[in-house]
């Protein structure tokens, strides 16, 4: 790992992602608490790398995926003192060039590619059955989080939303808000940013069940410990079977389009002099959410 500005070194904040085994289940947990496990690379990387060594394991035959803390994820990290998006790591999800030496939309579409869009693509097709255990906020990288998930377990004070419309991009980079929403949901969330409820996602079916947060991780876990009793062959070739029909259905082409929306949307915003993200932050994002 290399970091070509010295002057803004990225501090050490120790394990950013923990892993346990119980049983025959996996459970990944993202350990930025104090920032609401908002995502930067050095824990993308941290993901992947739990991940594959639950996939690697011939003994876990379920994961599951959890924030510690208050919140699931608050989503990409824009504003942290742990923002590393100037850091240079292995692709692992895309055969690309390294984004650090490039300049413009050549470094954010190189980047985005790799640890947004790819990163996902590349979770979603892990051969045994995730689940997400989502409590609190789960916005904008954090649905994407959840989506690249089989399954959403959900506390009934959790949220979500998708904002980034606010700053003139159509959505996150893992666009799959019609497949998991309905194209009516997926409009409602995108034009209005607003947040809406676990319930909500569970009558829109994006949410496989909705129980109070002290049931939370039981429920999510004998749910996993269910599935882990399946043949793990069965398992991984049914879910390859679901997801190939997905993708028949438009996902992955879907997800292409609207990737070359979004960096249309940042070189919009930087070429009228807003910056790529129209001039918000973490901060002024939040408190219109708020609003």
């Amino acid at each position: 790992m290399t970091t070509p500005d010295a002057g803004t070194p990225v501090p050490d904040e120790g394990e950013v992602v923990t892993y346990e085994v119980r049983g025959k289940v996996a459970v990944v947990t993202m350990n930025r608490p104090k920032f609401r496990n908002a995502q930067n690379s050095v824990m993308t990387y941290a993901l992947d790398a739990a991940f594959q060594r639950a996939v690697e394991d011939p003994e876990v035959s379920a994961i599951v995926l959890a924030g510690n803390g208050e919140h699931f994820s608050a989503g990409h990290d824009i504003g942290t003192v742990g923002r590393d998006h100037h850091v240079s790591y292995d692709n692992k999800a895309v055969m690309w060039w390294d984004h650090v030496d490039r300049e413009g939309g050549d470094q954010r579409f190189a980047r985005e590619m790799e640890v947004y869009l790819g990163m996902c693509r590349r979770w979603r097709e892990l051969p045994k059955p995730t689940i997400a255990m989502v409590q609190g906020a789960c916005i904008a990288g954090g649905l994407m989080l959840s989506w690249v998930c089989d399954l959403i377990v959900a506390s009934d004070d959790a949220f979500f939303a998708d904002p980034v419309v606010r700053m003139g991009i159509p959505g996150v980079e893992y666009f799959a808000h019609p497949w998991v929403l309905g194209v009516r949901g997926a409009k409602e969330i995108l034009f209005t940013g607003d947040r809406f409820t676990a319930q909500r996602a569970y009558e829109w079916g994006m949410v496989s069940r909705v129980v109070p947060r002290e049931d939370l991780e039981s429920t999510a876990m004998d749910l996993a410990d269910r599935i882990a009793t399946m043949p793990q062959f069965g398992l991984a070739l049914t879910k390859k079977a679901v997801n190939q029909c997905e993708d028949l259905m438009g996902v992955r082409a879907g997800m292409d389009s609207v990737f070359g929306l979004h960096h249309f949307a940042h070189a919009h915003n930087a070429e009228i002099g807003s910056g790529p993200l129209g001039g918000l932050d973490a901060k002024s994002m939040k408190k219109a959410g708020e609003n």
